[in-house]
């Protein structure tokens, strides 16, 4: 009797155990249903937040490019000047002793000296008023002696331009002409050059491929065509005699 009735608790025990877990399962699920149905709404407005934080940021990017659009900073420049006025016309002669460019004082918009003073001389910040002078400096830059110059980019860009360097560094090992174009790296393919001259690359045209050419069409000229003229009087010999009697 006794052991009629611990199989009998046993089978209640387990299933009560079964119900329990059925029931924890089927509240976990509603109340995880109806989190997601008030998280869903959530989740689609974060998503909108990011995709306007996104587009905030690049417009803050594009801004931050414009107002130093027109800038040029210059390294190298002897930090001994009293004023900017002195500073501008460091500058000017530079320009014009290496590159022989002439700067007004009135295409030049603000100039400074950037970084904190210390025991080297700082860069120097042209800020021009168009952004063709400034354009007109970068294209002659090469030819400079002893200073340097390079644009004035953002802290995002400076800090890509700086990771890109290793990967730009091999690439020119390789060969390859590769250089920094704000925040990017431009890669054009080895450069296939002889003392300086372009290799001019071997043709693939059908004629370099042993490839037998094309056979050429020719149409009759004008003394291999019929004339009309001859066709009827030919046409007409041909006729027998008795027709021509009959028509007589």
């Amino acid at each position: 009797m006794d052991g009629q009735f611990q199989l009998l608790f046993d089978k209640v025990k387990n299933e009560m155990q079964k119900q329990t877990t059925e029931l924890q399962t089927s509240i976990t699920n509603k109340i995880m249903e109806r989190m997601d149905e008030k998280l869903q709404p959530i989740i689609a407005e974060n998503k909108i937040l990011k995709i306007k934080l996104e587009n905030v940021e690049k417009d803050l990017e594009t801004l931050k490019r414009a107002k130093k659009q027109n800038n040029l900073i210059v390294f190298g420049i002897k930090e001994d000047e009293n004023s900017n006025l002195e500073l501008l016309q460091k500058v000017k002669k530079v320009l014009k002793t290496d590159l022989s460019i002439n700067i007004e004082d009135h295409d030049v918009n603000n100039i400074y000296r950037i970084g904190k003073a210390g025991d080297k001389s700082r860069p120097t910040l042209v800020s021009f008023v168009n952004e063709w002078k400034k354009n007109e400096i970068m294209k002659m830059k090469k030819n400079l002696k002893d200073v340097y110059i390079s644009e004035d980019y953002t802290k995002e860009v400076l800090e890509k331009r700086k990771t890109l360097q290793p990967q730009l560094i091999e690439e020119r090992k390789k060969g390859n002409i590769a250089y920094l174009k704000f925040d990017k790296i431009i890669i054009k393919g080895k450069s296939n050059t002889i003392n300086g001259k372009r290799r001019r690359e071997t043709s693939t045209s059908p004629e370099n491929n042993n490839q037998p050419r094309k056979q050429q069409t020719f149409m009759p000229s004008n003394a291999n065509r019929l004339n009309a003229f001859d066709l009827m009087r030919t046409r007409s010999n041909s006729l027998p005699s008795n027709s021509l009697d009959n028509k007589q």
